[in-house]
């Protein structure tokens, strides 16, 4: 496995993202780091995503942003309108994912990035 083939989707003020980034550097991975606050995913690379990690939309919005319960809470959505949810709200994207080439997971806890090696 060559260090290309790993992203993490990360926030660096998030611990567990810190956490799951140090694991796989413990290990002598470089993966790609992308910042998805500054940088977010489309929604194309969001269904890529989403496929690689087996959930759907609503899996991966992290329900405790205040985004969520000003905007969202308590409201049915399609997937399609969850995605361009995210898109639109990146904070609103369960950190961290570590994807390594058609597998995925979310680092909570953080040793979880350990299935994909």
């Amino acid at each position: 496995m060559t260090n290309e083939n790993i992203r993490i989707y990360h926030n660096p003020r998030c611990s567990k993202s810190r956490s799951a980034l140090a694991i796989l550097e413990e290990k002598g991975i470089a993966p790609e780091v992308i910042d998805y606050l500054k940088v977010p995913p489309s929604k194309i690379e969001l269904r890529n995503i989403l496929k690689k990690l087996d959930m759907k939309p609503e899996e991966i919005v992290r329900k405790s942003e205040d985004v969520y319960k000003n905007l969202f809470q308590g409201k049915v959505l399609s997937d399609d309108e969850w995605l361009d949810a995210l898109v639109e709200n990146p904070i609103l994207i369960e950190r961290p994912i570590v994807q390594v080439a058609e597998r995925a997971v979310i680092g909570r806890p953080p040793e979880r990035v350990l299935e994909l090696l």
